[in-house]
């Protein structure tokens, strides 16, 4: 099997157009349903219910209180815009923050899921943010286990990674399946 990959040359928010159409062309020829684009401010996720409109778009957004307490990134006019549309918004949890990311606070340690987050960013930050957010929505019941998913993150702000994937439930995380990767940028 001979696949394409794109590789951006630089990371960020300037190859989101290309990502989302990169994501929605592959969900076409491969008959996926759901495609997870992670958004902090919601801006990203407006932006993809624009351009993939064909597919179920499953938005997941930064836990309540990461940057502050009892603060929420994503923005309200965004949320309206993203529901009107008839997308998922998901707020939950980090699968590979929540205790590790106290346990690292508190006892300036680092634990199994910082750990396994620091690996996936060897591929790069957006990897890091696709295979966490899938685990996200397996966990919510928002994707199935047995289908497969495209899964969109990103470095910093935009979307500038999209990997096929096959998602699981965090707690089986060592049998999570990245089976393409669409999108990414060139690490340099």
């Amino acid at each position: 099997m001979e696949l394409r990959a794109v590789y951006f040359e630089h990371p960020g928010s300037e190859t989101t157009e290309a990502t989302l159409c990169i994501a929605r062309k592959r969900a076409e020829e491969m008959d996926i349903k759901k495609i997870l684009v992670a958004s902090t401010s919601g801006a990203t996720a407006v932006r993809a219910m624009d351009v993939i409109t064909e597919v179920e778009v499953i938005v997941v957004s930064h836990v309540t209180g990461l940057r502050e307490a009892d603060s929420q990134e994503f923005k309200e006019e965004n949320r309206q815009i993203i529901e009107s549309k008839k997308g998922v918004i998901l707020t939950t949890a980090h699968a590979f923050g929540g205790l590790s990311a106290a346990m690292r606070n508190k006892y300036n340690t680092y634990v199994l899921g910082m750990i396994i987050a620091d690996t996936l960013r060897v591929f790069g930050q957006g990897v890091k943010v696709a295979c966490e957010i899938a685990l996200m929505a397996a966990d919510s019941g928002l994707v199935r286990t047995d289908e497969d998913v495209i899964s969109i993150g990103g470095t910093g702000h935009g979307a500038d990674t999209a990997i096929l994937l096959r998602p699981v439930n965090s707690h089986n995380f060592f049998n999570l399946k990245v089976k393409e990767i669409l999108c990414k940028p060139h690490l340099s």
